[in-house]
């Protein structure tokens, strides 16, 4: 089983200039007022071919960012929820989720977030995670930390799971309890301190901010985790696929694992790894 869970982010590299970080904010920026442009509103909301839902406000948001990123950058690629891919083999290249728990926003739950990356070389380097209806956003850039609302966050000293908080988003994502996924899931959960469901992205802020412990979730795509990578690894944490793999572009309906420490990852990793009894 393959443990490439490194901390911190100091092995990628560190391009990340100023104008580049600038830049990620304000793309964060301008998405804000058009999400709350649609949030609690009436919403013609259709269903994509994954059977997940879509708002005319995903689409304006992700239409909107890429405009600015093809004006401003028109070297560097894209990878977008709704409007796909675009050049993804030059050197840089945006990820894209404009928002990310859908089901939250139609619902009127204010968790619902902006998640943009940026990578360099296939490695994600900046990752920022913004909240419009609370107005929070967390950010982490390799080598230099990470931050919410401009201040350093990290991840909680935890190493053992017996005093972990776990999370996910919904039972629903790992399909029905006889799944093997969710069997997996429901097996480390139980042997956590503390097992709590919701939050979409805004879980993974949390852990980054040092509030709970472990973050497990399946059937996720690229834009949906790799502006996590960054964030996680720049507060102290670890970020893998339930194999201990790398997370990349390429990984589709993946299950990844987000946890406050090594040790607690590895933890997890080998009982995920664990034949299932019966």
């Amino acid at each position: 089983m393959s443990l490439l869970v490194a901390r911190s982010g100091r092995d990628v590299t560190e391009e990340v200039t100023e104008d580049l970080l600038a830049f990620a904010h304000r793309l964060a920026d301008e998405a804000r007022p058009l999400a709350l442009r649609y949030f609690r509103q009436p919403l013609d909301v259709q269903i994509k071919a994954d059977l997940s839902p879509v708002t005319l406000a995903d689409q304006a948001i992700e239409r909107h960012l890429r405009a600015l990123i093809l004006e401003h950058h028109p070297d560097h690629g894209l990878f977008g929820e709704e409007h796909g891919a675009l050049a993804t083999d030059r050197e840089w290249i945006w990820v894209l989720d404009p928002i990310d728990g859908t089901k939250s926003f139609i619902s009127g739950m204010p968790l619902f977030g902006t998640l943009i990356a940026l990578l360099h070389f296939g490695k994600p380097v900046l990752g920022v995670v913004d909240h419009p209806a609370l107005s929070e956003r967390w950010v982490g850039v390799a080598g230099r930390g990470a931050t919410y609302q401009g201040k350093p966050c990290k991840t909680r000293d935890c190493d053992h799971l017996s005093d972990a908080i776990v999370m996910t988003t919904s039972p629903d994502a790992y399909g029905d309890q006889a799944s093997e996924d969710w069997q997996r899931f429901d097996k480390v959960s139980r042997r956590a301190r503390l097992r709590r469901f919701g939050g979409d992205c805004y879980q993974y802020a949390l852990l980054a901010s040092g509030h709970i412990d472990v973050v497990m979730g399946a059937n996720l795509e690229p834009y949906d985790f790799m502006p996590m990578v960054a964030l996680v690894r720049s507060a102290g944490g670890c970020i893998s696929n339930w194999k201990g793999e790398e997370l990349t572009l390429s990984h589709t309906r993946e299950r990844v694992l987000v946890s406050a420490t090594e040790r607690l990852h590895q933890e997890v990793l080998s009982m995920l790894n664990e034949p299932l009894e019966g």
